[in-house]
């Protein structure tokens, strides 16, 4: 209701306060403020069963007096909050402080100082007009820094920007249904406006809060918000109000929207939390999570309101590839920090003894500048060992990998909602997969009836069917399936009628049609506000009735759900005339095996169709005893429903069987549906030993620790298990000595558990409730299990891509670190500067990146078995190669620093005193270190052994050819002639790896492999 001015009966402000009171309190404020839900719909201008007109001056005018429903992103970090983390590296850190002393020290000369006097290392410093260019190499250090925390601020914000862009596509794409002028419709959930009448239904994710206004069976999990685990029940009388960012459990109804955006209780506390984040904006590592996850999801909430649920939520937290590259990175760092702090006491204590014990230097107070700048140059040549032994490049060429595959991804329908999802993928070594929709089309129809007493191998004729059979059979289905479940008209001609909403139901639908009996009469006739009750279907009752109340004061109960299960609660059954009949057990075991198994064989779905009649004389009946509500059942009728496999699914088994990938296929149905199933989609082969059975024994076994490992080890391993209960068992076996890298594949809210304690969590884009795709880390847009192959492939890619470049990079490391320590040791001085490496680091490792991590998959990745958590991450033939190429190079380098000067005719630039320019002979030396690495670039793009690379060349030269730069710090201009060298010993890398990949690989190269497995 408005006011002649257009304005609303109710305040912004009345409405929140509305929303903040519970239970008894909202009831009894509802009841004196408006009398009830009606009222309130009254001053709100809207219609309980109509809605909103959706008119665009309407929703503009409440978007203007209510907000809209928004929330606020989170503020993203600026470039220069980027550039501040970045400097705040150990690394850099020490070089900063050894550049800016040494960059000091460079301009203090001592005027009383006779550098004679100090060394024969400081002589002829101050005397040469070279020490002017002493400010060079911390000058040059310094803006290496400069590049590589820009490079690495840049590199985090296109991170950050993509979570955003990818944030922002999952907003668009979720909608939720409302119902305006009269037609149920779905919008998106940023257009719901305070007025809306929304529908909410199991599996939802709701977006507002509003006020129950008719419910069936419909319970909350609140824990989100409240932190209570136990689900809470609402209902019109003792508990109306929904809150945003609760998730639908069970049940069904119907809501008036009354807080949308920043006044909804999620928007609230969202506003206080944003409010405390910015207190403490230091917190650096939790921004990066927040993006990656939906802005209407309440794990912010959780993480303050729900501390006893963290454990749970930890059970991802690092992926398979993660774990491996923490351990080898944290072992090559000690061993870098090692070998760095040698080489510092090395040259420190040769220095003392040449100077103070070899020369006699006696003590003198002015020679101090002179020895704090050999201690800066000592620190620095520290430094440089540590810089090349720490693999910089290795984080960014992860990330870019990663980033490659997730926009590649898309293409293929897979959705990564987070990035290291995409290479735990490429390590899965068993995907458990839901049978309806991804392995099947998920449009179900009846084919095969049994109804009065015939069993009908297509569809029975209404003539067939007595009008009292028909009668009860038609009004079952058309009340007793939910109202948003419906079947439209084709949307093209000659095209197949849309089934919206439950597709078990459809089916229903579509055989009430097809019985030329039009359900929506009967709903028309019987409104979903007048349902007395209804049980909505769930993982424990496996069946769904509704109860209508009779004008004799009598009470109607329908029912359907799995035959195995409502049969048995059966004790009637329709005779050919129409009536009911006993239906003793022998007539119960002869229908089990003459119809229900027979069509269980065919692979179709068995569903029993029932009802139950409460006589007025015996008073209302206790409906929460649903012992005894769901028994003593009268048949109408059991139907078998056929969802077609997906004709794409065989060939996508047999590939991932082929890459050594177990599929197992998790089902609600029973065991003979699900074995049939099983064969047609390839998952069990003829003459192949298997494993099917249901939940219960599933679970019995799961939980006992020694039948858990027996199962595990068995040679018929499980295939099928009838049950969507025991997903979060195949999961949570954690303890078993081999545990396997699992995907799940879910749709249902039921679901949840099972796909964030999956290492890999596939929700189903089209069919999947909010509930399933928040818990999930790939979202399948096609619902089709061929895009889930093609996630294995990607994910098999990123890994394979990482390998390569660390195998570049460790290659690099090596030789760099030998060669600056032994350098170092023996001449006082190392070869390859810390400069020169920032430099080699910024820019060939940055282009190694791009060259290495974003090669295309190719189909030959689904040829051999996955790695697993316990397979190294460098293998034999990685280690093989990396020896191998360290081998050529060292020989090169050492044979250029200790006789380059005799082979090429040039002035050595050993033992060259503190501040003398960049030699011929070191620049050599620098210069074919980096065209070799250049080369074995090219080897690196083979990881498994193949006896050439040229496949794709063309590719990485074009790459590696832009990461060296001829200005590159402290060198000097070479002639063609000692250019032709260094090209030709660079060339020599690329030959010598063909004599490598010659050698077969041995189990003897074991030094690595401890530091690259993963953590059980």
């Amino acid at each position: 209701m408005k006011d002649k001015e257009g304005n609303f009966g109710c305040s912004l402000q009345e409405l929140r306060s509305l929303m903040e009171l519970r239970r008894e309190e909202s009831c009894a404020m509802i009841k004196e403020k408006y009398a009830d839900v009606n009222g309130l719909c009254s001053l709100l201008g809207t219609s309980p069963v109509n809605g909103l007109d959706g008119t665009v001056e309407d929703i503009n005018r409440r978007q203007e007096e209510y907000g809209q429903n928004i929330l606020p992103l989170q503020k993203a970090k600026t470039f220069l909050q980027l550039v501040w983390k970045a400097l705040n590296d150990v690394t850099l850190i020490i070089l900063q402080v050894a550049a800016i002393i040494s960059l000091a020290l460079s301009f203090y000369s001592p005027p009383s100082a006779d550098r004679q006097h100090c060394g024969k290392a400081a002589g002829g410093v101050v005397e040469d007009s070279e020490a002017e260019a002493g400010w060079i190499e911390g000058a040059a250090i310094l803006l290496s820094v400069v590049c590589v925390v820009l490079v690495t601020a840049f590199n985090d914000w296109s991170k950050e920007k993509q979570f955003r862009g990818l944030q922002s596509r999952i907003d668009q794409e979720q909608k939720f249904t409302v119902v305006r002028a009269g037609h149920v419709i779905q919008i998106l959930v940023s257009e719901i406006v305070v007025g809306d009448i929304a529908q909410v239904k199991y599996g939802d994710l709701l977006p507002t809060d509003g006020v129950l206004i008719q419910g069936n069976d419909l319970k909350i999990d609140e824990s989100s918000l409240t932190g209570e685990s136990d689900h809470v029940k609402k209902s019109v009388d003792k508990d109306p109000m929904l809150l945003s960012g609760t998730h639908v459990m069970e049940g069904s109804g119907k809501m008036l929207v009354t807080a949308v955006g920043v006044n909804s209780q999620t928007g609230i506390i969202f506003a206080l939390l944003a409010a405390g984040e910015e207190d403490d904006s230091d917190d650096a590592g939790e921004e990066d999570d927040k993006q990656k996850k939906s802005r209407w999801t309440t794990k912010p909430l959780n993480e303050d309101g729900q501390p006893k649920k963290k454990k749970n939520q930890s059970t991802k937290t690092k992926s398979v590839l993660q774990v491996k590259l923490n351990k080898l990175t944290m072992q090559i760092g000690k061993a870098g920090l090692l070998m760095s702090s040698l080489t510092v006491l090395i040259l420190i204590t040769r220095f003392l003894i040449d100077t103070f014990w070899v020369q006699g230097v006696p003590w003198s107070s002015d020679c101090v500048p002179i020895y704090v700048q050999f201690l800066v140059k000592f620190l620095i040549i520290g430094v440089t060992v540590l810089v090349v032994a720490v693999p910089e490049g290795l984080p960014l060429a992860v990330t870019i990998s990663l980033a490659y595959s997730v926009k590649k991804m898309m293409k293929d329908n897979n959705l990564v909602r987070h990035l290291d999802a995409c290479e735990t993928m490429g390590n899965a070594t068993a995907i458990c997969s839901d049978k309806t929709g991804t392995l099947t089309m998920n449009r179900m129809t009846v084919v095969q009836a049994f109804i009065t007493g015939r069993y009908y191998k297509g569809l029975p004729r209404l003539k067939d069917i007595p009008a009292s059979a028909m009668d009860l059979l038609t009004t079952g289905i058309g009340v007793n399936c939910a109202y948003t479940s419906k079947i439209l008209a084709p949307e093209k001609e000659c095209g197949l009628p849309s089934q919206i909403g439950n597709k078990t139901e459809c089916a229903l639908l579509g055989f009430s049609l097809k019985l030329d009996r039009d359900y929506q009469a009967i709903r028309d006739k019987i409104p979903e506000e007048s349902l007395f009750k209804v049980y909505t279907f769930n993982s424990e009752r496996k069946s769904m009735s509704t109860v209508l109340y009779n004008p004799d004061g009598s009470y109607r109960m329908f029912s359907k759900g799995a035959s195995e299960i409502l049969l048995l609660k059966c004790c009637m059954i329709l005779a050919s005339s129409g009536e009911a009949i006993p239906f003793r057990t022998r007539k119960r075991e002869e229908m089990m095996k003459q119809v229900i198994e027979p069509m269980a064989s065919q692979g179709l779905r068995t569903i029993c169709l029932a009802y139950k009649d409460f006589p007025a004389a015996d008073g209302e009946p206790n409906w929460e005893d649903e012992e005894d509500i769901l028994s003593n059942l009268t048949c109408i009728a059991v139907v078998g429903i056929e969802d077609p496999v997906r004709p794409e699914v065989p060939e996508a088994i047999r590939k991932c069987q082929q890459a050594g990938i177990t599929v197992r296929m998790v089902t609600g149905d029973n065991i003979s549906t699900a074995r049939a199933i099983a064969c047609k989609c390839g998952i069990l082969n003829p003459g192949e030993d298997f494993l099917c059975m249901d939940g219960k024994e599933f679970n019995r076994l799961i939980r006992n620790r020694a039948h858990r490992q027996d199962l595990a080890e068995s040679e018929s391993p499980c295939q099928i298990v009838s049950d969507r209960q025991i997903q979060s068992g195949i999961i949570d076996s954690t303890v078993l000595k081999k545990r396997q890298v699992v995907a799940v594949t879910g749709d249902g809210t039921n679901d949840g558990p099972a796909l964030k304690k999956a290492d890999v969590g596939f929700a189903m884009g089209i069919a999947g409730t909010d509930v399933a795709k928040e818990a999930s880390d790939i979202i399948l847009t096609d619902d089709n299990f061929s895009s889930i192959v093609q996630a294995v492939k990607w994910g098999r890619n990123v890994y394979d891509s990482i390998s390569k470049f660390l195998q570049f990079q460790l290659t690099v490391n090596v030789v760099a670190v030998i060669v600056a320590f032994t350098g170092a040791c023996i001449t006082q001085d190392s070869p390859l500067k810390a400069v020169q490496m920032l430099w080699v680091n910024l820019i060939m490792d940055t282009f190694a990146s791009l060259a290495l991590a974003t090669e295309q998959p190719t189909d030959a990745l689904l040829l051999r078995k996955p790695y697993g958590r316990d397979k190294p991450l460098i293998s034999h033939t990685m280690m093989k190669n990396i020896v191998g190429h360290a081998i050529y190079q060292l020989t090169v380098i050492f044979t250029l620093i200790y006789h380059g000067e005799i082979l090429l005719n040039i002035a050595s630039g050993r033992n060259a005193p503190l501040h003398a320019p960049p030699s011929v002979h070191y620049t050599i030396v620098f210069n074919t270190f980096v065209l070799m690495q250049i080369f074995n670039e090219i080897n690196a793009r083979k990881i498994h052994g193949e006896e050439t690379c040229s496949r794709g060349f063309s590719k990485t030269p074009s790459s590696a050819s832009s990461s060296w730069e001829p200005s590159s710090p402290s060198c000097v201009a070479l002639n063609w002639q000692q250019w032709l060298v260094c090209g030709c010993l660079g060339l020599g890398s690329l030959l010598w790896g063909q004599v490598v990949s010659s050698i077969p690989s041995c189990g003897c190269l074991k030094v690595l492999k401890p530091a690259t497995r993963a953590e059980k």
